[in-house]
């Protein structure tokens, strides 16, 4: 795989981590370098951890993985969606220093941005092709569009006010539902 081909195939991956970073930065009452590195580093790792895992997995996997990659991702973000919109609604009820950059938010939302690279893994697997290189490329562009992601999501954070967190909810719901729509109607359905 040539060198062009290699980072348009990580930057295509990376896009739903942007658009997630720029949905929880946005939503965050206050943002810190913390919150970006998580965000970041895991949305990265998580990226160059599934292609690696796709690839081991080769054909074994892929049948699978075609049947559920997308309905996974889009229960996993649609219902972090919904959990941030009605947090919205209820500031008084909220969970204390609740953080979509920790904890099982963070795994659901690494998972659910990632698992199109596994898909891709598999690919490589089946091409024969090396790994090592591909995944660090990938994790690599997307924690790095994920900082951007997560500077605009601050910037658009302070204008929003309190429609942040809502909007990203929505945004979230949305990203879901496009992965889904795209897999089921690339399959004919």
């Amino acid at each position: 795989m040539d060198t062009l081909t290699l980072f348009g195939t990580a930057w295509a991956l990376a896009m739903d981590a942007f658009a997630v970073a720029t949905a929880v930065a946005a939503a965050l009452p206050q943002l810190t370098f913390r919150h970006a590195f998580r965000l970041s580093w895991h949305f990265g790792f998580f990226q160059a951890g599934m292609t690696l895992l796709g690839w081991t997995g080769g054909v074994a996997l892929s049948s699978i993985l075609a049947a559920l990659d997308h309905w996974i991702a889009f229960a996993l973000l649609f219902i972090l969606g919904i959990r941030m919109i009605r947090e919205s609604f209820h500031s008084e009820n909220r969970a204390k220093n609740y953080d979509p950059t920790r904890g099982w938010s963070l795994v659901g939302l690494s998972l659910a941005t990632s698992i199109d690279a596994l898909a891709v893994g598999v690919t490589f697997g089946l091409m024969g092709r090396g790994i090592l290189m591909p995944a660090a490329v990938i994790g690599i562009v997307a924690l790095a569009l994920t900082v951007v992601g997560v500077l605009l999501g601050r910037g658009a954070g302070k204008y929003l006010g309190c429609w942040a967190e809502r909007l990203g909810g929505v945004v979230l719901m949305g990203i879901g539902t496009r992965i889904l729509f795209v897999h089921l109607s690339g399959a004919g359905m």
